[in-house]
């Protein structure tokens, strides 16, 4: 912990706050303090924004190459330095360090993608329907950004809209969670190592974020935010950059319904559940949310599933055979506690887990619920811990029906071994992406988002760094 940065990076430098104030980390697995790093005010905000505004002219002259080549230096830097990032990042957040070393690697390919996207920003000329005049198209970087990332994947939501930030020539200002910002603090050390000059990334750490950004929202200075979190935050900052007309990217929560059909291959579905269940301890917005399962295998798959999780081995990530760390904080695992309650109040029976274990730290145990109540609180909360909530249905039109019943719609999950089925049921899910016969669907090469209220726009991809730039069109006159 001595070799992290605790301060804020403002211009290239480390700076502590104006007024000197500091803030707690802690570890969600024991509860104690890790360390303080600077809590940032609005002047510290300002002196951000400010030094991404300067930088802003040259940094968008800069060659694609020269972008291209920082990137792919700090991609390298992130692998050689994984199982540091990894027990940092277990350290504050608790997931256990085998999947810790997956996000650094994951965290690491943005940068690596975007470094091959840098080169590759294009434009076009046409001859307009008139015959006289040719249409000169460019793509130009949108200007500085305002960043906002969650604390369930510290250094992977970084590098996701850092990296095409990076890549189309936009200077930053990141606000990480407060819960975890050691990850982007050391991010923006290895960034600063690789050659991303002074200015073009500024990060201030807060526990007032609604200070923080709101003026930098409104200020008409920041042309662009990304954000990732909650749909009710989500509303609030769109409602804050509508002033100035702030371009926005959102992504935000989720209610994902994984559907297991009759025709299902059982040994995958329960396989999939577990990934899209269990992954980050449920706390991800692609966790699977609502278990839809067919009426006539609903018995068998609960207790497969019910037998893996139970098998799951919950502790502090740091120790060697644990599957499942701590939830992030207190709060957060009342929350679950209280959706658990709820569901058995309302004739839920508990196919394993459901009791918080004594002792200190933030720990839930795997659980699965069966015979859920639509009604249950669970069924339109996300979730985010490891609890699998499971419903039964009988058709096909009924559980589309009753999958896309909610705001949300970032990710659903399909389980069937008919291609026609599989098409049908995917096409008519009210989701961003679709997991078939998978429960994973994040992947640095794919577009990540959702519709309705769970977000607007995409991340990753060949059409990522699209959010960070804008068209010009330049009309030449023919003589």
């Amino acid at each position: 912990m001595t070799d992290t940065p605790t301060q804020l990076f403002i211009g290239g430098a480390w700076v502590d706050a104006a007024d000197g104030a500091t803030m707690p980390v802690d570890d969600p697995a024991t509860g104690e303090i890790l360390c303080h790093v600077a809590d940032a005010g609005p002047k510290d905000a300002k002196l951000a924004e400010d030094a991404a505004v300067q930088a802003q002219e040259e940094w968008a002259r800069t060659a694609p190459r020269v972008r291209s080549e920082i990137l792919r230096r700090a991609y390298e830097i992130i692998i050689e330095r994984t199982d540091e990032l990894a027990h940092l990042m277990t350290s504050e957040m608790g997931k256990p360090l085998a999947e810790a070393r997956g996000e650094v690697a994951y965290a690491a390919e943005f940068f690596r993608w975007f470094s091959e996207e840098a080169v590759r920003i294009d434009g076009g000329l046409a001859t307009l329907p008139d015959g006289r005049n040719r249409m000169l198209l460019s793509r130009r970087p949108v200007g500085p950004c305002l960043l906002i990332t969650p604390w369930n994947f510290p250094l992977a939501m970084g590098t996701r809209k850092i990296g095409p930030a990076v890549a189309a020539g936009c200077t930053m200002v990141l606000k990480p969670a407060p819960q975890t910002p050691l990850s982007s603090l050391a991010l923006a050390a290895i960034l600063k190592e690789a050659g991303l000059p002074d200015g073009v990334l500024n990060v201030v750490t807060t526990s007032h974020a609604g200070e923080v950004c709101e003026p930098l929202l409104r200020g008409g200075r920041i042309r662009k935010l990304s954000f990732t979190g909650s749909t009710a935050i989500g509303q609030l900052l769109l409602a804050q950059s509508a002033q100035a007309v702030v371009r926005t990217s959102m992504e935000l929560g989720g209610n994902a319904p994984f559907i297991v059909f009759e025709d299902a291959d059982l040994d995958k579905a329960v396989d999939g559940a577990m990934v899209a269940k269990m992954r980050n301890m449920g706390e991800a917005c692609t966790a699977a949310n609502r278990f839809f399962v067919h009426r006539s295998v609903v018995g068998e798959f609960g207790r497969r599933l019910a037998e893996r999780m139970g098998a799951l081995v919950v502790g502090p990530g740091t120790r060697d055979g644990v599957d499942v760390g701590p939830l992030i904080d207190r709060t957060g695992r009342a929350k679950v506690e209280e959706l658990v309650a709820d569901a058995v109040e309302r004739g839920a029976q508990v196919l394993v887990g459901g009791r918080t274990p004594e002792g200190p730290g933030c720990f839930y145990p795997p659980t699965v619920l069966s015979g859920v109540d639509p009604a249950s609180r669970l069924m339109d909360t996300e979730i985010f811990g490891p609890v699998a909530a499971i419903l039964t249905f009988d058709d096909e039109d009924e559980v589309i029906r009753r999958a896309n019943d909610t705001p949300w719609g970032l990710v659903g999950y399909v389980f069937t071994e008919g291609l026609d089925r599989a098409l049908r049921v995917s096409e008519r899910l009210e989701v961003g992406m679709v997991g078939l016969n998978t429960g994973l669907v994040s992947n640095p090469a794919a577009p990540f988002g959702g519709v309705k209220q769970s977000g607007l726009g995409r991340e990753g991809g060949r059409v990522g760094i699209d959010e960070f730039l804008e068209y010009q069109y330049l009309a030449v006159p023919v003589q």
